[in-house]
């Protein structure tokens, strides 16, 4: 029996007509990142990958997860969400090509307190767009719209990207004295280190409509930057077997990232003076009083990625990278030793 005026789903707060919406909207968007492999579009149960028909032989999958961290305050309160969506898939995507992988499907999760359809498909858009750029499908994904949770207008996202390689190619690898560190330029703060970034911008005064200090746009939009996709560039130096290892540079910095690709009794030392510091981080460290130690632990510092190199390899890594768009620094190279240490002035 049903009661006359019950309650429905909506009332609550969850709106399914919402959803399908949504999921039609984001249909085409996903349909542009069909990559061979795929096999099933979005709207099912489960999405499923042929890793066959991907072209591997004898496959070891590789899985990363990640998020945006507090970087998504600033797109929630300045209303430029489409970046995020690239964020999201950057700090996964990134993070694969490091274990020798190529980053093959994506799924994402977009948690909200009431569904915007307009706002999460600006928000997806920039997923399907990253995956473009990386070069992997985006396969599947979850909205949940959750009244009570999050705050008005507030939103979450998480991303999950696998991707895969033929069995004994896993970086890092070879990694020897006297390897050479090549240092991939960034696009400014990326994703993390945002704490104190909102941090520094509540100390300065001034809001994110502001005019950027340090270029185009508006303060938000400049720290709004999306963090660049260093997958093409890897794969290509991964194929001309020009790469021992590499370190994405995220929270941490260049102090904490790069001993994760060295072996025991290596070290990186790091040239300060061989790139110059952009612009965003010399506002940072400023405006905050941020030591240069302290720049080199939280942020990339201009630097997003380091590939690890072969001298003899030199010419046909950089070349990869080039042709793919990044600009290269020859910024150190691998002693004995422990961890990271380094020469010249960043500040």
């Amino acid at each position: 029996m049903t009661k006359e005026n019950g309650l429905t789903y909506s009332d609550a707060g969850v709106d399914i007509d919402a959803g399908n919406s949504l999921v039609e909207r984001i249909k085409p968007a996903a349909a542009r990142t069909n990559r061979p492999g795929a096999m099933s579009g979005l709207g099912g149960f489960g999405a499923m990958f042929d890793l066959k028909a991907a072209g591997y032989t004898d496959p070891v999958l590789v899985a990363a997860t990640d998020g945006v961290g507090t970087k998504l305050k600033i797109a929630i309160e300045t209303g430029v969400v489409g970046g995020v969506g690239i964020d999201l898939v950057a700090m996964c995507v990134n993070d694969l090509v490091c274990q020798g992988a190529e980053p093959l499907f994506f799924l994402d999760y977009f948690a909200t307190g009431k569904l915007d359809v307009g706002h999460a498909a600006e928000v997806v858009e920039g997923i399907a767009e990253g995956c473009l750029r990386s070069g992997c499908a985006l396969i599947g994904g979850e909205t949940a719209e959750m009244p009570g949770m999050y705050a008005p207008g507030d939103f979450d996202l998480a991303g999950f990207a696998v991707g895969a390689m033929e069995r004994g190619q896993t970086l890092p690898a070879g990694v020897a004295k006297g390897d050479v560190l090549l240092g991939l330029a960034s696009d400014g703060v990326h994703s993390n280190g945002y704490s104190l970034v909102r941090r520094i911008v509540e100390l300065s005064g001034q809001g994110w409509e502001a005019p950027s200090p340090f270029g185009p746009g508006t303060l938000g939009e400049a720290l709004l930057t999306p963090t660049r996709l260093y997958v093409k560039g890897a794969v290509a130096a991964m194929a001309a077997d020009a790469l021992h290892g590499l370190a994405h540079i995220t929270g941490g910095g260049l102090t904490e990232n790069l001993p994760r690709a060295l072996p025991k009794r290596l070290a990186a030392h790091i040239d300060l003076n061989t790139w110059q510091l952009p612009p965003v981080f010399s506002w940072l460290a400023d405006q905050g009083g941020i030591a240069e130690g302290e720049m080199l632990k939280t942020f990339n510092c201009g630097i997003g990625m380091v590939a690890i190199v072969p001298e003899d390899k030199l010419q046909d890594a950089t070349n990869a990278f080039e042709s793919n768009g990044h600009n290269v620094h020859q910024i150190g190279q691998i002693v004995e030793g422990e961890g990271v240490t380094y020469s010249g002035a960043l500040l």
